[in-house]
């Protein structure tokens, strides 16, 4: 149960709706048993008064309490789920927004682990899960507790023995059943919490991989196994829904028993009177009424352990700390950007060996370096390092002299344009993925960043407005990585990191592209990874990286000239 408190203080936030929820729920099961508990009172007391010939029993007055007790059901019902609903749908924005909060500065070391499906379950389908938490279990155990407490003040007043009996039975079936049908229903909910998430783990798989499984013929293996576990999590729903059907039996029989120990206890009168008469009827009725609110109490805690496994395994990820922490306030931005990488080594957690070693390198203001080296040499890790995705293991890394430890991430933002190998497309116009680099910018300046990249073509039709749908699928992978540098047009920063930025393009678009960088850096340092060599003279300076070292470093001219490893990959390439 404790795994369920940092999820309870949220509930703050929303008292006030939560509260009022319940007061109508426990406002609407009171409407609900005094309608029918009036009802049968009614019927019984007009037909008595028929058979002694009372022609002067007052029919309108309980009449009206029918109407009236009818009214307040059906208005209770749906102001508590109007208000319930929205109640529940705010604090699970909240729950949302207080995860992903909790995720995100996490990103990249702690959540490279978990597969993109398995997190995305856990941030949605898992904290969804989490709206059971009122719903289910709170609202309904509240809300019976004060219906039986009611209902017993109530009908004290006509006979206390009664009234106590009934209550008696109620606060034995509260206090008796929930633990039982817990401990039967947990097994089940952390089942169902685990095969929701693997299944839509491969769901996602199979779709996503649908051309590679079938070049390999590995499609019928792949769907049986997706099978498998579909009929496991639909053999745990059908024992979950037999576990409800018991507890709803458990509940019918009790309230049965109920009302016939009632009926004899009953049997020489109610209260002061001693003879049967409607009174009795009345507790009939009412303790059958009063049944009904205890049954979502009993389902109420069969979905409580699903409820604690989703919380459980959005905890694992929330309650991890980051590797990467930023200040709340630090040294203000500037218009210009020098580095300086001071004696830098890294390793990633789950390896031994370094993927940078005792990196030097200094950039001064303006200056336009390349970075060179086959795959896995370290020049993307060092890029990484650059943005604070995660910290040297020894080493400092200075913007403009100040560690970047004592730069505000906000600051460290603005300062810093990157484009990864990998551009991502969201699914949103083509204006919205634009202006996430400059949300001020015009339309008219989105169209020119579109222009000096050569994606004109996407102006044509919709223009901006056109949609370009999940992860750009009707872009060729050369025409998102151009997307990638148009942001980069748009993000006035003083410091430009790009990541392969000609990787898929032709040779005259790579080297369009390459001027275009130049010229917009002019007045901007500029650090390019590459592993191709085309354009190279027009840098400042090259640096060729090895083994996570930087081994050589100068103008093209000069490194031609040393005859060392940067002018034989050039001469074998010419």
């Amino acid at each position: 149960m404790r795994v369920l408190l940092p999820f309870l203080a949220l509930y703050r936030r929303h008292t006030f709706l939560l509260l009022l929820g319940m007061v109508l729920a426990i406002t609407t099961l009171l409407a609900s048993i005094g309608l029918l508990a009036l009802s049968g009172w009614f019927l019984a007391a007009s037909a008595l008064a028929g058979l002694a010939g009372n022609f002067a029993f007052n029919y309108m007055l309980p009449a009206a309490g029918v109407r009236g007790a009818a009214i307040f059901r059906t208005a209770g019902r749906y102001a508590e789920r109007l208000v319930s609903h929205d109640a529940t749908f705010r604090l699970l924005s909240h729950l949302r927004l207080f995860t992903f909060s909790k995720i995100l500065p996490l990103a990249p070391n702690h959540i490279a682990h978990f597969r993109q499906a398995e997190l995305l379950n856990r941030l949605v389908a898992d904290v969804d899960t989490l709206d059971h938490l009122y719903l289910r279990v709170i609202s309904p155990v509240v809300s019976a507790l004060m219906v039986i407490v009611l209902l017993t003040l109530a009908l004290s007043w006509l006979d206390l023995q009664l009234a106590l009996t009934l209550a008696t039975i109620l606060l034995l079936m509260m206090a008796l059943m929930p633990p039982l049908f817990y401990r039967a229903g947990q097994p089940i909910g952390q089942a169902l919490t685990v095969l929701r998430s693997q299944y839509r783990n491969q769901l996602t798989r199979w779709l996503q991989g649908q051309a590679e499984l079938q070049i390999f013929g590995a499609e019928v293996r792949f769907r049986q196994q997706l099978d498998h576990t579909e009929q496991q999590w639909q053999q745990q729903q059908q024992r979950q829904a037999a576990l409800t059907g018991l507890s709803q039996s458990v509940v019918i029989l009790v309230s049965g028993l109920t009302v016939i120990l009632l009926l004899w206890l009953a049997a020489d009168g109610v209260g002061a009177s001693h003879q049967p008469d409607a009174l009795i009827a009345l507790f009939a009725f009412a303790t059958l009424a009063a049944f009904e609110a205890i049954i979502p109490v009993m389902h109420a805690f069969q979905h409580l352990g699903q409820v604690i496994a989703s919380a459980t395994r959005v905890k694992q990820i929330i309650d991890q700390k980051p590797v990467v922490t930023f200040p709340a306030a630090g040294v203000a931005a500037q218009a210009s950007a020098g580095l300086q990488i001071n004696a830098v080594s890294f390793r990633y957690s789950e390896q031994t060996e370094k993927v940078l070693n005792q990196i030097n390198l200094v950039v001064a203001p303006g200056e336009h370096i390349a970075l060179l080296g086959r795959t896995g040499c370290g020049k993307s890790t060092l890029l990484q390092l650059l943005t604070r995705a995660w910290d040297a293991e020894s080493g400092n890394i200075k913007l403009n002299g100040h560690p970047l430890q004592h730069y505000d991430e906000a600051t460290l933002r603005t300062m810093m344009t990157v484009v990864s190998q990998r551009v991502h497309i969201f699914s949103a116009t083509l204006r919205d993925n634009l202006l996430l680099a400059d949300a001020s910018a015009s339309d008219q300046q989105l169209s020119d960043s579109l222009q000096h990249v050569g994606l004109g073509n996407l102006l044509a039709g919709e223009g901006l407005a056109a949609w370009l749908g999940e992860g750009g699928r009707q872009l060729s992978g050369g025409e998102q990585r151009r997307l990638g540098i148009a942001r980069a047009l748009l993000h006035q920063a003083p410091l430009l990191l790009l990541d392969e930025p000609t990787e898929g393009l032709d040779a005259n678009t790579e080297q369009q592209i390459l001027q275009l960088l130049h010229r917009h850096a002019a007045d901007k340092t500029l650090i390019v990874v590459t592993h191709r060599l085309s354009g190279l003279a027009q840098f400042d300076r090259i640096c060729v990286m090895d083994g996570g070292e930087i081994v050589e470093s100068g103008r093209h001219s000069e490194l031609m000239q040393q005859q060392g490893r940067y002018a034989q990959l050039y001469q074998r390439i010419e």
